[in-house]
């Protein structure tokens, strides 16, 4: 299994993919991704509640419409990949935590422009497209800390 993860880490890592730092013991590198880990979980017990309300709502006889599918599966998407590149930034791929600093500030945004498109989605798309921005905003501001960086220094270049 490490095998395929290694490579699925080299396609996901980029020419960082081999550079691993060894694991924090400071307890507050394990509080932050312990906090990052429920954010997540936020994150996608909120995706799982949209695919449920849009399929009631399409059981019910509405029309949900395409775009609200698309983003149903597009969180829930999202929401794996930060699990995966969490895991194994836990694990001191530093190529995951530059994943998962970059992601958790370029969602938000993404998450935000969407629901200000007027028409785009109904207003309970939108206010949970706003919900996940903000726990994405809560993710980037942990990875952000001084102590989680310095247990992930930049590699020297050779």
């Amino acid at each position: 299994m490490e095998t395929f993860l290694l490579r699925l880490d080299r396609l996901a890592g980029g020419r960082m993919a081999g550079y691993r730092v060894a694991p924090s013991d400071d307890p507050r590198v394990t509080r932050a991704f312990r906090a990052i880990t429920i954010l997540l979980v936020a994150c996608f017990l909120l995706g799982i509640a949209t695919v449920v309300t849009s399929a009631w709502l399409t059981a019910s006889g509405q029309n949900v419409g395409f775009a609200v599918w698309m983003r149903c599966l597009v969180v829930l998407g999202i929401t794996a990949t930060l699990f995966y590149f969490l895991w194994r930034a836990r694990a001191g791929w530093y190529w995951a935590i530059r994943r998962l600093q970059l992601f958790s500030r370029i969602f938000p945004i993404v998450a935000l422009v969407l629901a200000a498109i007027p028409g785009l989605y109904p207003w309970w798309v939108i206010s949970e497209q706003i919900v996940f921005a903000i726990l994405l905003i809560g993710v980037s501001d942990y990875l952000q800390s001084d102590y989680l960086r310095a247990a992930y220094p930049k590699p020297q270049r050779t």
